[in-house]
């Protein structure tokens, strides 16, 4: 059964019921869900979603998509090594740059995230900081200049050496209002499968003597507030007493990063098998992984330190059973932060008991049966030009497991979410970034080129309809009119 109250709101936030499921019209363009995180129905298969339109094909694992300042969309494609422009009146796309050294193995590393400012744009991406046959996987900004005719020139790096593998690498670069980049880094996939016996340092914050030598070692679980040249801003939280691009910490891995009302910072995360998060970053702020998952609610999480067990080498990693020799963390009400805040929501809590090995999925896909939707990007839609009350004022999060676009609307004061989660536009594809373009009528997704979507898109065959693509959806008539 599914808890009710799992959207909660802030620290110590008050558990509310569920609000009931209320119609929208067509279905097969949008669902409204429960508030406080009620999963959505299971579909044997999905009609097609009026008014969507196939932009372009053929991109090598899309990555960042970006409205950008010439009026095109831009893409990073995380394995083809490049940044492409895109023409949104008929898929026209041209290659503005190419990044031999980018890292690609066709997991979480490669060309990620991208940001503009002014006349210069901002790349992020992995690389491998020693020669082969060896490995030594960091990640970079680099600034380039965009030329009048749709290229990118003249990089220089503006910072390097951060932690990258080829799990949970984060990625996402966004310029603030504050003329500061604002990148996330995940937790690099530590103490689970092939990284088991690698400690998660989600919790570590650096010296003053790692931020003078430039060691970022400790950013991994974190989200960075990086001035334009690559320097500490003076002005970032002084956090248990050292000044460095951390922001944010304890992050397990955060994909998403928006600016919304007021010039406030959100973010998404992936939770481990329940509980992806949405969250308001605030300076200095700790939101508790691998400590906490979600609420600290004590409800189907409890930290398991396999990187900690002194025969981790020889264990085999198993995601449902944890042998004698692993140490556990303290409960999730035991352990504490004075930094500590909690998610505005979870996607979703379930109660200790869930069956995570359920039967509706195979024992090589359980996790896509998993209460969770893998949250992949955000962006934000304000109320000023909404081209329908649905979507006005609200974070916009595109889903991997459930190829649609979950939307949470905000409270006018931008501060917390409010109401019912509404679903959009339901296809057999996994959903990795979300672009609004410029009059805010038109929502662009970028699709993973491979991979598995969930039962809740209807398929769990591997089989995309459109993989490695830029779909187009009008952000018009999604509401059925007041009558």
């Amino acid at each position: 059964m599914w808890r009710s109250g799992a959207c909660g709101g802030g620290t110590g936030g008050a558990r509310r019921r569920p609000r009931r499921v209320l119609p929208l019209l067509a279905l097969a363009v949008a669902t409204v869900l429960a508030a406080c995180g009620s999963p959505p129905p299971r579909l044997a298969g999905t009609p097609p979603v009026p008014g969507m339109r196939v932009l372009t094909t053929g991109l090598a694992a899309p990555w960042e998509l970006v409205w950008g300042p010439d009026g095109w969309l831009w893409v990073t494609e995380k394995i083809g090594k490049r940044v492409d422009r895109i023409s949104p009146a008929d898929g026209t796309r041209t290659v503005a740059l190419t990044v031999p050294d980018a890292s690609a193995s066709g997991a979480q590393d490669g060309l990620l995230g991208l940001a503009f400012a002014g006349d210069s744009a901002f790349v992020a991406y992995t690389y491998d900081a020693v020669p082969p046959p060896a490995e030594d996987l960091r990640a970079k900004i680099v600034r380039y200049h965009r030329d009048p005719g749709g290229t990118l020139s003249a990089p220089v790096e503006v910072i390097s050496g951060l932690p990258a593998s080829h799990d949970h690498d984060g990625g996402r670069l966004i310029l603030g209002p504050d003329q500061k980049l604002w990148y996330s880094l995940g937790d690099q996939g530590n103490n689970q499968f092939d990284r088991a016996c690698q400690p998660i340092r989600s919790q570590d914050l650096p010296t003053a003597a790692q931020v003078a030598a430039k060691d970022w070692s400790t950013y991994a679980g974190k989200v960075l507030r990086i001035d334009l040249d690559g320097s500490v801003p003076s002005d970032n939280p002084v956090i248990h007493g050292v000044r460095s691009h951390v922001v944010t910490y304890g992050h397990r891995n955060p994909q998403g990063l928006a600016v919304g009302p007021g010039g406030r910072i959100f973010s998404d995360e992936h939770g481990p098998k329940s509980d992806d998060e949405i969250n308001l970053l605030r300076p200095g702020a700790n939101y508790g992984w691998p400590y906490v998952s979600g609420f600290r609610d004590d409800q189907a999480y409890r930290y398991a330190d396999w990187s900690a067990a002194p025969d981790c080498p020889q264990l085999t990693y198993d995601d449902y059973q944890d042998p004698p020799s692993v140490p556990r963390g303290p409960p999730e009400t035991v352990w504490n932060s004075p930094d500590y805040v909690e998610p505005l929501r979870t996607m979703y809590t379930v109660p200790t008991g869930h069956n995570f090995q359920d039967p509706q999925c195979t024992p090589d896909d359980y996790y896509l049966c998993w209460p969770s939707i893998a949250p992949a990007a955000l962006d934000y839609l304000p109320a000023e030009g909404a081209p329908d009350p649905a979507v006005a004022n609200a974070l916009l999060v595109p889903a991997l497991k459930t190829g649609s676009v979950f939307v949470f609307p905000l409270t006018g004061d931008g501060g917390s979410l409010r109401g019912d989660t509404i679903q959009l536009f339901r296809t057999r594809n996994r959903y990795r970034d979300v672009a609004l373009s410029a009059d805010h009528t038109h929502l662009y997704v970028a699709t993973d080129s491979d991979g598995q979507a969930g039962p809740q898109s209807g398929s769990r065959t591997g089989t995309l309809d459109d993989p490695g693509s830029v779909l187009e959806f009008p952000l018009t008539g999604l509401t059925a009119p007041t009558r």
